[in-house]
């Protein structure tokens, strides 16, 4: 099935009982407070981003300085609004739990083992994923969020940027949980062709999607 965003990411209620710092892939979107374009525009198809948009790309692209063995997989910032895929890979830090089933998958190619092992247990019965890895999905995205606040904020005083009303992210934000590898690229082709439909992105300032 292609990937529809309107079916497959919706309103971000998070999925009651499900636990959000366990091992797998998430797609995530945060969009600016009244779908204001502050981080560049798009032309021809190509997004543009000004200093603005550079400083959020940048504060996302630290996520895994910040928060160790978690990686960043297909990402962009688009005019008002942000898509990344977060992978949270299994077993975390191999110092925390030194069993070596629990090791995180170190062959780029085969980056969908995260989300085979998904809610599995080891042979000894331990589950894979949340009991290794304290960080949620949640606090990541919080910590990008106030980062890049409070260095808009800055840019904002010094005349850089313009300014926003209240906050720069909408209040809530957007994830879906890629549950196989088919979704997985589906995904990853909808963030790369994102700016080539933007006059038809449910983010665009003037669709009247209340999304």
């Amino acid at each position: 099935m292609k990937y529809d965003p309107a079916k497959h990411h919706r309103r971000s209620i998070r999925l009651s009982g499900y636990d959000y710092s366990q091992s797998g892939f998430y797609f995530v979107t945060l969009c600016v407070q009244h779908r204001a374009c502050l981080f560049g525009h798009i032309q021809d198809g190509q997004m543009h981003l000004n200093s603005a948009g550079l400083m959020i790309d940048r504060w996302w692209r630290k996520i895994p300085d910040k928060f160790p063995h978690v990686t960043i997989d297909a990402q962009i910032v688009m005019p008002n609004h942000y898509h990344a895929i977060i992978t949270i890979p299994v077993g975390a830090d191999p110092s925390v739990c030194p069993n070596p089933e629990l090791t995180p998958p170190t062959d780029p190619i085969h980056p969908i083992a995260g989300i085979i092992a998904l809610g599995e247990r080891t042979a000894s019965g331990e589950h894979v994923g949340s009991p290794l890895l304290a960080v949620s999905l949640g606090r990541m995205v919080q910590w990008a969020k106030t980062m890049t606040t409070n260095e808009y904020i800055r840019g904002v005083k010094r005349g850089e940027w313009q300014p926003f009303h209240k906050r720069l992210w909408q209040r809530n934000y957007y994830e879906h949980i890629i549950r196989d590898e088919k979704a997985l690229t589906n995904i990853r082709n909808y963030i790369a062709d994102n700016p080539a439909r933007w006059n038809r992105d449910q983010l665009h300032p003037q669709n009247p999607s209340k999304y």
